[in-house]
């Protein structure tokens, strides 16, 4: 068998020919050449073949607009996504197949549309017909709950999400005031099932509790559970974010070298993340709670054509009270059977085989495992000795220390101050 490839690939009028072209060139070569191609196709066709499955925006706006006719829903993009068709799905973002995630337009503006029913994709995902009944997600209120009683039941979700905080009352407002579409000063039922459905959805609930913050995507619109929000300009902490087929195949040093190429000069990242670090800053002990970072990808970091620091992916990311509920009576045996996401582990009480509630690591000591790499490479060489100190430090940062908070501030403030008069110079200003 062997011998008879052999006898092909020598047959080959192409293979004849280049050898006639290049007398030095090995036949083993053009078949190592051939055997590249016939892998690469395979991957590529890996790739495409999950588009169906993971691209599904045609589903997802025939289920919206279904329930919208139906009166069952309602929102500020309805009309423009199910009537006028000037929302427009575009480039598909999605990762998985019951998050949908595209680029869009609206308005003559680019935008980011999230679509977020989960419940209708795990009815039948090779179905391309509507679901057969009404989805659970749109069960409250029921008909006949007062103003009173629904901004009763927003409070009440609230605090068993983000604690009791005093602040919450003006949260509510906010969020009562986003539901009132038409702003008559009355909440429709089909209203409040809307804004309720999306108060289920972590990254919604982040995204109106850090509304205050300049850090964060601004939210544009909803319809249902579908929600708007701007479009983040760079959606990876490195100007080039490769596709995820190619991060599997690629080796971690030929990831890392492109990283460092195609990234922004020092003094943009510097600027990125001064801006990264006041968010950590603004999240540890915020007006709504605290909240933590599980996923220190940089694909989850972004910035805007100022390099001004915005965080892209708000997904996982948790609020304090959902990290406690996560760890309560959590049976482990070691510290990574504590693992919530990728980077929130807390520490395995081995006696009674049970998690407790405190993060080894805070937000600071992850994100400055990840600014190590980012910032280290191309930083004047009179001030990387002192920035690699800094770093370090702050990557020991234990979050079970009792004087954390003290420490964490220290640090923070250390590393921002240390950019600030670099770049502030002249010289890279």
């Amino acid at each position: 068998m062997r011998a008879r490839t052999w006898r092909l690939l020598l047959s080959c009028p192409f293979s004849r020919g280049l050898q006639k072209r290049l007398p030095g060139f090995k036949v083993k070569y053009l078949f190592l050449l051939w055997l590249g191609i016939l892998l690469g196709g395979w991957v590529l066709y890996l790739h495409y073949s999950s588009y169906s499955e993971l691209c599904r925006g045609h589903i997802c706006q025939m289920i919206i607009c279904d329930r919208y006719k139906k009166g069952i829903i309602s929102g500020s993009a309805c009309k423009d996504l199910c009537e006028e068709k000037t929302l427009l799905f575009q480039q598909c973002l999605s990762s998985s197949p019951v998050h949908q995630v595209y680029g869009g337009v609206w308005r003559n503006k680019e935008v980011i549309i999230k679509c977020g029913i989960e419940e209708a994709f795990r009815v039948d995902l090779n179905s391309e017909t509507l679901p057969r009944k009404d989805l659970v997600l749109f069960d409250k209120p029921t008909r006949g709950t007062s103003m009173d009683e629904f901004k009763e039941m927003v409070l009440t979700f609230l605090k068993s999400s983000l604690g009791d905080q005093q602040s919450l009352g003006n949260l509510v407002n906010r969020i009562i005031s986003m539901a009132d579409i038409n702003q008559d000063n009355k909440v429709s039922l089909a209203e409040a099932k809307s804004i309720w459905a999306l108060l289920q959805l972590n990254e919604f609930l982040l995204i109106i509790s850090l509304h205050e913050k300049e850090h964060t995507a601004q939210l544009l619109g909803y319809c249902g559970d579908l929600y708007i929000t701007e479009k983040i300009p760079y959606h990876s902490l490195y100007s080039l974010k490769l596709p995820r087929f190619l991060e599997v195949v690629l080796p971690s040093i030929v990831r890392t070298s492109l990283n460092q190429w195609f990234a922004p000069a020092w003094p943009q990242r510097a600027e990125i993340t001064i801006g990264l670090l006041e968010f950590v800053e603004e999240i540890f002990h915020g007006t709504y709670g605290s909240f933590y970072i599980c996923d220190t990808d940089p694909g989850n970091i972004g910035y805007n054509d100022k390099y001004d620091f915005k965080m892209v992916n708000l997904r996982m990311m948790v609020t304090e009270m959902t990290l406690k509920g996560f760890y309560k009576g959590r049976y482990c045996e070691h510290n990574t059977d504590c693992t919530h996401g990728k980077d929130c582990t807390a520490t395995c009480d081995k006696l009674v085989k049970q998690c407790n509630t405190e993060l080894i690591q805070p937000n600071l000591a992850k994100i400055c495992g990840l600014l190590q790499e980012y910032l280290l490479y191309g930083a004047p060489i009179n001030f990387r000795d002192e920035l690699q100190k800094q770093l370090q430090i702050c990557m020991r940062l234990n979050g079970l220390a009792r004087q954390m908070e003290v420490h964490h501030s220290l640090l923070l403030n250390n590393i921002k101050t240390l950019l600030w008069k670099k770049i502030s110079n002249s010289k890279y200003s």
